[in-house]
């Protein structure tokens, strides 16, 4: 079983970058997919960004070309770079992990969760 703790998370100013870390522990992480997700007040929890267990990233269109997912094996820690932060994406984000390895868009798929890291944007 893996524990997952993400963190990172703060207030920006609209057009302005975090970089939201998931560090595992309890096992190793590179034959999981790792997915971040994200929740606003009143919505449901919605996919941002995937990893398979090979590397490959995937991400939903309002974040492409603004948000990097990337993985450290020897830290056992996956990041999400946020760049050109809007205030829609003000949320709380969560990582979670997949245990075939296959990168699900659907936060019901996933395994495990980490606890949320706050991510607010003013405008």
């Amino acid at each position: 079983e893996v524990q997952l703790q993400a963190s990172g998370g703060g207030l920006v100013q609209a057009g302005g970058s975090l970089r939201l870390s998931c560090a595992a522990s309890g096992s190793t992480f590179d034959h999981y997919a790792i997915g971040w997700f994200r929740q606003a007040p009143g919505k449901e929890r919605e996919g941002v960004s995937f990893m398979s267990s090979d590397g490959s990233t995937y991400y939903v269109g309002s974040v492409k070309g603004r948000f990097t997912m990337s993985g450290d094996n020897a830290k056992n820690t996956v990041y999400l770079q946020m760049n050109s932060l809007k205030p829609e994406d003000t949320a709380v984000y969560y990582c979670a992990a997949e245990i075939t390895g296959v990168p699900y868009q659907v936060p019901d798929e996933y395994d495990y969760w980490g606890q949320g890291t706050q991510v607010t944007v003013s405008s």
